[in-house]
């Protein structure tokens, strides 16, 4: 019988993957086809599959490569990728290490473009009403540019011939290349830093979409729209467009134009200056001509001839009012004298003084009625006391037994019948000078008719 020797799952799996490292058109491969199920990770690498109508394969592009994108991997775009076919031993399957993907069809850095300004104008800051005004006539004025280029001159020849007046503050900054983007964001910030600059001049000169990329990065676009100075953007030649014009507060075509937007024009402002004074000096001129004919006029107007004219109806008016008081004054006078005169004598009436000698007599004559009273009551009560006690004294028990009379008690209690007592029975008999104490040894009963 034939011994078979069995292979474990890794080391066929290495095998497989040393035939794929050593087969050469599997290195630095090209593959075009639809992005599907992308998903990019927290750490930053981006994994996805690329298909076609009859096949997929799985595919991974590490962070390394992916921050060199300039857009943003979706589902459904078609794309080039360039990479290497490799084992991914772990899962036993083989898959595509990305180092590039571009647009298939359209440019990467329009594409990103396009994405970005979407995003943007999603979240609002493209939006006419967060434009704040680019004020008319500024006192210092910032520029962030590069402080070599061609860009700088043309501002500051513009902003010297035009308003020589306002001070200018240039912030140096990159504006090309990797390092360009957070340069001109921290010049920004620096500006706003001051607290005194009152517009912002970002931008360059011309050149590629390449060379203006920094100002399609988003954190210059967001630090634009966090500015609190009003910026006006000046990016390459008029046809070039960047996200940094649809975020800023005013567009100008060229650098030289931003410098024109941003100051205005002495020559002009000479000529309004020179408008303005012919204006007032006419307006005075015609002014003082106006008033000399109204000086004229009420000069020779009667009432100015003759004043006394004037006021001559109003002293008359003044001396029949005087009169007309002082009759109303006397008159008021009276009357009030003579209420004086009442009121006096209906306070005299009740004095209080009056009233308390009208109540004292009331007192005392209601104090001699009722002394009177008090004291025919006592006699009344005083002889009726009296017959009360005579008949009291004559109804006494007591008196009865002065004549002979004597009351018997048995037990504490009167004795009013022969048939209160027994024989044996002890008895106490009251007197009127003592009492006796005595037994019952007879009882006789009292017939009818005895």
């Amino acid at each position: 019988m034939t011994s078979h020797t069995y292979l474990t799952v890794k080391a066929l799996t290495k095998y497989i993957k040393r035939k794929f490292d050593a087969d050469t058109h599997l290195r630095d491969v090209y593959v075009k086809g639809e992005l599907s199920n992308v998903k990019v990770h927290s750490s930053g690498h981006i994994y996805f599959t690329l298909k076609d109508e009859a096949a997929r394969v799985t595919s991974v592009m590490f962070a390394m490569n992916a921050r060199a994108l300039k857009f943003t991997p979706e589902s459904g775009m078609n794309v080039l990728v360039r990479g290497d076919i490799n084992v991914f031993e772990a899962a036993g399957q083989y898959q595509l290490y990305a180092s590039s993907i571009q647009p298939d069809g359209i440019g990467e850095l329009f594409l990103a473009f396009e994405q970005l300004k979407k995003k943007l104008e999603q979240e609002g800051l493209f939006h006419p009403s967060r434009k704040k005004e680019i004020p008319a006539f500024p006192k210092k004025i910032g520029v962030v540019t590069s402080k070599t280029g061609a860009a700088i001159r043309d501002i500051l020849t513009t902003l010297e011939r035009r308003y020589p007046i306002s001070e200018v503050v240039v912030f140096p900054s990159i504006v090309q290349g990797p390092q360009a983007a957070p340069s001109i964001v921290k010049s920004i910030e620096q500006a706003n830093s001051l607290r005194s600059i009152d517009v912002l001049i970002v931008g360059r000169g011309g050149g590629s979409i390449e060379d203006l990329w920094a100002f399609n990065e988003e954190i210059v676009a967001r630090a634009i729209a966090n500015s609190e100075i009003p910026i006006i953007s000046a990016v390459g030649h008029e046809t070039d467009t960047t996200i940094a014009d649809f975020v800023s507060d005013l567009r100008a075509p060229t650098p030289t134009a931003a410098a024109e937007m941003a100051v205005p024009s002495k020559e002009n402002l000479m000529k309004n200056i020179l408008s303005y004074q012919s204006a007032c000096l006419h307006f005075v001129s015609k002014k003082l001509t106006d008033e000399k004919n109204r000086y004229k006029r009420a000069i020779e107007s009667p009432v100015l001839a003759t004043p006394e004219k004037l006021y001559r109806p109003f002293i008359e008016r003044y001396v029949r009012a005087e009169q007309q008081l002082q009759r109303e004054t006397n008159r008021l006078y009276r009357d009030k004298w003579l209420h004086f005169g009442q009121m006096q004598n209906r306070l005299m009436q009740l004095s209080p003084q009056k009233l308390i000698d009208q109540h004292y007599k009331s007192v005392q004559s209601i104090t001699n009625q009722l002394n009177q009273v008090a004291f025919s009551t006592y006699e009344k009560h005083q002889q009726q006391f009296i017959g009360s006690i005579r008949t009291l004294e004559a109804l006494n028990p007591l008196k009865i037994m002065d004549r002979g009379y004597s009351i018997t008690y048995k037990d504490g209690k009167l004795v009013k019948s022969v048939n209160d007592v027994r024989l044996g029975d002890s008895i106490v008999v009251t007197l009127s000078d003592g009492r006796v104490e005595a037994i019952v040894e007879q009882v006789e009963v009292k017939e009818k008719g005895d």
